[in-house]
């Protein structure tokens, strides 16, 4: 237990996230056991949380707020501690997506990080490199704790009709993201279009990008390479990158045609098939 006698609460936000967890569960008089058995979690994994070795989660931190009575302190530093686990390059954009009132997003060959399953975002994340993966991958499904906030961004995605080809993690895996995608149907805040291949040449050719605005700000421009993200509040870029856009999704199929074309991928070419 030495490690947790010289945490450092300054030293990173999951630091600080473990020193408050342990302030809280001690001034409650509880040990890690029995606040384990109060939250249903194990002992164990209080104390990992606790000096910084495991990764809290949202479900933890709501139980724990609850337990402990800490007024939701964990629940709002959870995020933090999320963004703060993503590689240095991309934590700018998270916080971008974080305070964006609208995101346009055109997608080339995968689904955006904000719309991917569990399961797809594991199968993308753990090509090459499967250390740390349930970490890296808890920390990718909670930027999509923007759609849950009191105003939410509006979000317009056009997919190329690869992205829902490309059988990504097995057929189980694809099936499952088509019907979330599905999901959103009824959801006015997120709007998800279909670029087919018959659309023939597009806007799009050279490349996935995303256009963020904001209330008050200027607009960004954001296009990502391997290991390395282009934020751009250039206004000629921004401007070129908003036409492209208009263009894309006019050559889209409308929303209504797109979820039926999902919905036929998804039972032609995946079947039924479990996640």
């Amino acid at each position: 237990m030495s490690h947790i006698n010289v945490l450092d609460p300054g030293a990173s936000p999951l630091d600080y996230y473990g020193f408050e967890l342990r302030r809280h569960r001690e001034a409650a008089g509880l040990t890690q056991r029995q606040l384990g058995d109060i939250v249903n979690y194990t002992g164990s994994l209080v104390g990992q949380i606790e000096t910084a070795r495991k990764l809290p989660t949202q479900e933890f931190s709501e139980r724990v707020d609850a337990a402990l009575g800490t007024g939701g302190l964990l629940s709002r530093l959870v995020a933090l501690v999320m963004r703060s686990q993503l590689p240095g390059w991309f934590q700018q954009v998270a916080e971008l997506q974080a305070r964006a009132s609208t995101i346009y997003c055109f997608e080339m060959g995968l689904v955006p990080g904000l719309l991917q399953t569990e399961a797809y975002a594991r199968a993308v994340l753990g090509v090459l490199d499967r250390q740390n993966l349930e970490d890296r991958t808890a920390v990718r499904l909670a930027r999509q704790g923007i759609f849950t906030k009191a105003e939410p961004p509006v979000f317009w995605a056009v997919l190329s009709e690869a992205v829902l080809l490309q059988e990504t993690g097995g057929p189980g895996t694809m099936r499952g993201q088509l019907a979330h995608l599905l999901s959103f149907e009824s959801d006015p805040c997120v709007n998800i279009q279909v670029l087919p291949f018959s659309a023939g040449e597009h806007a799009g050719l050279q490349g996935s990008f995303d256009i963020y605005r904001f209330a008050s700000d200027p607009a960004i421009v954001y296009t990502e390479g391997y290991g390395s993200g282009h934020p751009s509040a250039h206004l000629d870029t921004v401007k070129d990158c908003s036409l492209r856009y208009d263009h894309l999704q006019a050559a889209a199929l409308p929303l209504k045609d797109s979820a039926e074309l999902i919905r036929r991928v998804m039972e032609e070419r995946y079947g039924d098939q479990l996640a």
